[in-house]
């Protein structure tokens, strides 16, 4: 299903990517809009849209793929949390009753484990049984969210403008995207069962895959910075 959802979303998240590169290009035309037009805000935002024309850059360009992900997220911790609290049985017996041909009819429930693990429990509820090593789940989790972040807003070379500036907005919410949002997504793999988990980590992988085929080696040179320090 994962892979299915991906291959949809393709062009999307190719749309997203290209755009994210093309703002990368154009943040020191940003940055001199800003230092030109500073303390007239209209001007500023009318100067902004008319170098996003310019260049072909949408800055809504990324969040029609993450709208779309949300019903599917929320439809599958919904399936899973209602397998867990009613059991196979009775989604068999619930199943059963709303499909009008027999064809379509089901006669037993799919496996809900993966390598052993019930995806439909979360790690926290794990941890007493299973111990320690359950808390790897949201921890790669984490680490997967934070390559692709750092991929996705690489350091950018600072202008002479703009080193004795304070970050602005734009940077700032880099930034947080980069390290917060990773810490996040970590904790709520810890409460949220392991389908989930399973579901995002696999979703990361090919976003990765997909970013570097679309940015090349340059969206890996955070990796050498940090072997290097």
């Amino acid at each position: 299903m994962t892979v299915l959802i991906r291959i949809v979303l393709y062009p999307l998240t190719t749309a997203q990517l290209k755009a994210s590169k093309k703002m990368q290009e154009i943040s020191p035309h940003l940055a001199r809009l800003k230092e030109r037009h500073k303390g007239d805000a209209k001007t500023l935002q009318q100067e902004t849209m008319k170098l996003y024309k310019e260049f072909g850059v949408n800055p809504a360009a990324g969040c029609l793929p993450i709208l779309i992900q949300i019903p599917i997220i929320w439809g599958l911790y919904s399936v899973l949390n209602h397998i867990v609290k009613l059991g196979p049985g009775d989604i068999l017996n619930q199943v059963n009753q709303v499909v009008y041909f027999d064809f379509l009819k089901i006669s037993k429930i799919w496996d809900t484990h993966f390598f052993g693990l019930p995806l439909g429990q979360t790690p926290s509820q794990l941890l007493q049984s299973i111990g320690l090593i359950i808390l790897f789940v949201p921890i790669i989790t984490g680490v997967l969210q934070f390559i692709q972040s750092k991929m996705l807003f690489p350091k950018s070379q600072k202008t002479p403008t703009t080193q004795k500036k304070q970050m602005d907005f734009t940077q700032a919410f880099q930034t947080q995207t980069t390290y917060l949002f990773p810490i996040m997504i970590g904790f709520f793999s810890y409460t949220f069962p392991i389908g989930l988990s399973i579901y995002w980590n696999t979703f990361t992988v090919f976003g990765i895959i997909q970013q570097y085929l679309v940015q090349g080696k340059e969206s890996l040179l955070f990796i050498t910075q940090y072997l290097k320090r």
